[in-house]
């Protein structure tokens, strides 16, 4: 969603008195004031570090607001409900029939099916708000951790969508660190954060076991096959680079991810770049519409595509997006994959 010129009145009394009395914010910067004598807990002030910037939190934050469903999944899975004001996500929202955290989705309040926005965080009177580059954060909405900190109101970036500068500085190329290794950040800075470390370790645990024992089936000998990941997009695909979920899960499920040399997260390619890697297998990011069989429809219909083995033997397998974002889903997903690349064989 663009910025509107033209603030509304009520926007702009809200501003005024989120200057004045700071929205009820919990956090304050490195080096400025006593975030202990803020809090009676020997736990804070907690100091902790997220795409590169420190924040220091005198308390644990009570009102954040959530953007994207893989985003309210972390904050689920810690068990941090009580510690929401709401989540925002399209009507699509992944299937919440086997998480263990669907009972929170129903006592949380949805704010928003479209974008966030900061009139959003406002009316909810967040203390955070946690989204992530194009995740909810962006300049183009003028909701950044930046104009947020002028409400009083703090941010956290999912890590997944760090920028890293190698598009020259222009600041969109996303992701600094492997996928798993964003997520289990993540969870680890969260549970710092809100005091649960204890929680995010085991998480952590089992998450880790979890790829593990999907690992130890993929198969020792012969080549893996290679699997491009398909988002949308009919002129040019929309697709993972190496910092991106899809990336870590093709890779721990046994598969070579074709796409591994793209030093971004989300991210549009050309067909041309399809055709020549010659995928055995191709996953569709499955949310919304056009629907996954939709997407799948197109793909074997597309006649550039006709000659590449995936499209010509028929291999594709679809993922929720909520799996294939940076998520607690992502572990279920390696092992989902693995299953299925075990009975395809590589070039």
């Amino acid at each position: 969603m663009r910025t509107r010129r033209h603030r509304s009145a009520a926007l702009l009394t809200a501003l005024t008195l989120a200057a004045l009395t700071g929205c009820g914010a919990q956090v304050a910067e490195e080096g400025k004031g006593d975030p202990a004598k803020a809090s009676g807990s020997g736990h804070y002030p907690v100091t902790i570090e997220n795409c590169g910037m420190k924040t220091t939190y005198a308390k644990a934050p009570r009102r954040v607001v959530t953007n994207d469903v893989g985003i309210a999944d972390i904050m689920f899975a810690l068990g941090l409900e009580d510690h929401m004001a709401g989540y925002v996500m399209p009507e699509y929202r992944g299937k919440l029939d086997a998480v263990a955290w669907k009972d929170a989705y129903g006592k949380v309040p949805w704010l928003s099916k479209k974008a966030i926005t900061k009139e959003i965080a406002l009316d909810a009177k967040a203390d955070l708000v946690f989204a992530g580059w194009n995740y909810g954060f962006g300049e183009d909405s003028d909701v950044t951790p930046a104009s947020l900190k002028k409400l009083g109101i703090g941010s956290y970036v999912l890590t997944e969508s760090c920028r890293n500068g190698s598009d020259g500085g222009q600041g969109s190329a996303r992701g600094v660190m492997p996928p798993l290794d964003a997520l289990y950040t993540d969870l680890k800075t969260l549970g710092k954060i809100f005091d649960v470390e204890d929680r995010a370790d085991a998480l952590i645990a089992t998450y880790r076991k979890q790829i593990a024992d999907a690992q130890a089936k993929v198969p020792k000998d012969g080549a893996r096959p290679t699997v491009f990941l398909y988002d949308g997009g009919q002129d040019k695909p929309m697709t993972s680079g190496r910092f991106a979920g899809p990336h870590d899960i093709i890779t721990k499920a046994g598969g070579d991810h074709v796409m591994k040399d793209l030093d971004d997260s989300w991210t549009t390619v050309g067909w041309e770049s399809v055709v020549e890697r010659d995928p055995d297998v191709i996953v569709i990011n499955d949310y919304g519409t056009p629907t996954a069989a939709q997407k799948k429809a197109f793909l074997k219909s597309y006649g550039p595509l006709k000659n590449v083995s995936a499209i010509k033997n028929d291999r594709i397998f679809v993922l929720d997006y909520a799996d294939l974002v940076e998520s607690p889903r992502n572990p279920a997903a390696v092992a989902a994959l693995s299953g299925y690349l075990r009975n395809v064989g590589g070039h």
